[in-house]
């Protein structure tokens, strides 16, 4: 599913309990994240639960950034879905000009998270915008 499809999905259902039916369905579907990579440098801080969050380059496009994440609660994987649709594959200038608020607000997320939720979810996105521009500086260095 894509950011868009997402978006009109959402546009059609108005109950809440399906919308996060449809996170969680999301989130299941997560990229596996390997176990070792499961440790304290790679926890995301800010998050009440536990969020694992990595990056590496496109091995076809090593100036594209994948990311790979996850959790141990439901209702934040499907919120690791939407940061990684959002930002998975994109090159660090591209992941500097997306606007993930706006997708967030539009999607009602705003208004229907808890606020540890919110910020959680903030909190990912700022963490890969440093993976991101770690990877930036380390392309100018070379």
């Amino acid at each position: 599913m894509t950011l868009d499809e997402l978006k009109e999905s959402f546009e059609l259902i108005d109950d809440w309990e399906e919308r996060y039916r449809i996170l969680i369905e999301l989130g299941n579907n997560l990229p596996h994240f390997p176990e070792e990579q499961r440790i304290e440098a790679n926890r995301v801080e800010g998050c009440t639960s536990n969020v694992w969050l990595i990056s590496k380059r496109d091995e076809e496009d090593p100036q594209r950034l994948i990311f790979l994440a996850d959790s141990d609660a439901y209702i934040v994987k499907g919120l690791i879905s939407l940061v990684l649709m959002a930002y998975s594959g994109a090159t660090p200038e591209q992941i500097r000009k997306t606007d993930i608020r706006d997708i967030f607000q539009t999607l009602g997320l705003e208004k229907n998270l808890s606020p540890n939720r919110r910020d959680g979810f903030y909190s990912m996105v700022d963490r890969i915008h440093e993976l991101a521009a770690q990877a930036e500086a380390a392309d100018t260095r070379a």
